[in-house]
C-alpha cells in the first residue's frame, strides 16, 4: 500500500509536468491516457527506483517511453492526422486573430522540431520545452550532461535554421516543399 501512497504524491507533485512533456512530445494534447499509463507504470517499477535522479526525472522517462511504445503501435496515418489536428495549449485567448496566430505558431515550431533528427527532438523536448536540468536530461537518455548541453547547443541552432529558413513546411505525404 505504501507504493500507491508514494505514486499519489507524486502524481500531485508532477502530472502537470509529465502531461506538458507529453504534450509536446505528442503534439496533441489529448494525453490522459498515455499520463495514466505513465503513473501506472511507474507504480508498477516503483520497487525498481533507486533514488538516484529525481521523481521527475524518472517519471518523464516513463512518459516518453509510454508515448514511445504508444506510437510504434499506431498507424503512420493517425500520426499524421494528430499532426495536422494540432491545437494550442492556449485556448483562453479573446481575440481570434490572436488565437489563430498563436496556434499557426505552435504548430510551426512543432512541425520545425519534428523535423529535427532524433537525438536533437528529444533533447529540445526535455531541456527546452520540459525544462529538465542537463544531468536530468543526461539521466532520462542515458548521456554525460557534455553530451546533453552539445547536443542541445546543436539542437537550437538547427531549429532556429529550420524556422528562419520555412523548411517546417511539408505537404501531405511527408515530403518537403522547399
Amino acid at each position: 500500500m505504501e507504493h500507491s501512497h508514494q505514486i499519489e504524491k507524486w502524481f500531485i507533485l508532477y502530472e502537470h509536468d509529465v502531461t506538458n512533456y507529453l504534450v509536446y512530445y505528442t503534439g496533441s494534447l489529448d494525453v490522459e491516457d498515455l499520463v495514466q499509463e505513465t503513473f501506472l507504470r511507474a507504480l508498477r517499477a516503483l520497487g525498481h527506483f533507486k533514488n538516484e535522479s529525481s521523481p521527475k526525472t524518472w517519471l518523464i522517462s516513463i512518459a516518453r517511453n509510454t508515448a514511445i511504445d504508444f506510437y510504434r503501435k499506431k498507424s503512420v496515418w493517425n500520426r499524421l492526422k494528430q499532426i495536422l489536428d494540432y491545437e494550442s495549449p492556449k485556448i483562453h485567448e479573446q481575440d481570434t486573430g490572436e488565437k489563430v496566430v498563436r496556434k499557426m505558431d505552435y504548430a510551426y515550431l512543432y512541425e520545425a522540431i519534428n523535423e529535427l533528427k532524433h537525438n536533437y527532438h528529444d533533447v529540445i523536448l526535455l531541456r527546452g520545452i520540459a525544462e529538465l536540468s542537463s544531468k536530468e536530461v543526461g539521466q532520462v537518455l542515458g548521456w554525460t550532461e557534455n553530451k546533453v548541453n552539445v547536443t542541445f547547443f546543436r539542437a537550437v541552432k538547427k531549429l532556429n535554421a529550420i524556422l528562419k529558413e520555412g523548411d517546417y513546411f511539408e505537404s501531405v505525404n511527408g515530403q518537403r516543399t522547399t
